[in-house]
């Protein structure tokens, strides 16, 4: 190898501010990658907004060709090329969490919940003041939601606005989904959760069974948590 050459690769190891001894994790590719003047040159590019450009592709009509197109007007030379662009997108897609979307058989899932803030019920006759549970139940395929005020969040509240719900929807979906509650379950559990006793009595009257949302999983009952926000804004 030629002085120059060595030269030119020290050059490019103090622009990546590389210096001696190298980091014990510091492997052949990641020094290659390093002291390549193509790591120099992506250096003084302007990065994509991978984000944006994933909301944008969910438009009709919309392509990275044209997203690319008006990115490189905008930053002219210190835009990527369009096929780098294109796999730098792709690579951070293929890093995102994936979910599944859920979809909802009609009267198969009814999804209940407390909402977090209180209701003030204020006495008409004695100006009292107190706070109300907002119980909300909501049927999965179609958004259909039932909403009401208890005392508590208690087990006979919790009963009594299961049996006024179904009243309410005209009957009793296949499967109810609560959180894990006191009322709902004995004891959180990802994987087992074991319903409370009077709420499986309930389950079994009306000819239904109780899968209970997972602990930390809101995607569980993201009908619920939608539904719980439309109620606290009126």
């Amino acid at each position: 190898m030629s002085k120059g050459a060595v030269g030119n690769y020290l050059n490019l190891a103090r622009t990546n501010g590389l210096s001696w001894p190298l980091p014990e994790d510091f492997d052949e590719e990641k020094l290659e990658q390093s002291v390549s003047s193509r790591s120099v040159e992506s250096s003084r590019l302007v990065e994509p907004d991978y984000a944006s450009i994933h909301q944008e592709l969910k438009r009709k009509g919309v392509t990275l060709q044209l997203l690319w197109s008006e990115y490189a007007n905008v930053h002219g030379e210190e835009a990527y090329r369009y096929s780098r662009y294109c796999d730098l997108y792709r690579d951070w897609a293929g890093k995102q969490k994936r979910s599944m979307r859920q979809r909802h058989t009609v009267g198969e899932r009814l999804f209940i919940d407390y909402c977090g803030p209180t209701a003030e019920i204020i006495d008409s006759g004695t100006g009292e003041i107190r706070n109300a549970q907002v119980f909300v139940a909501v049927l999965g395929a179609s958004n259909y939601t039932y909403a009401e005020a208890t005392w508590t969040q208690g087990l006979s509240d919790w009963i009594a606005s299961h049996q006024r719900a179904f009243r309410f929807f005209g009957g009793v979906p296949r499967l109810l989904v609560p959180d894990n509650l006191r009322s709902a379950v004995k004891k959180p559990c990802r994987y087992a959760p074991e319903p409370n006793d009077t709420y499986l009595e309930l389950a079994r009257h009306y000819g239904t069974a109780i899968v209970p949302a997972r602990p930390y999983k809101p995607k569980d009952k993201a009908k619920a948590e939608v539904a719980v926000q439309v109620v606290e804004r009126w």
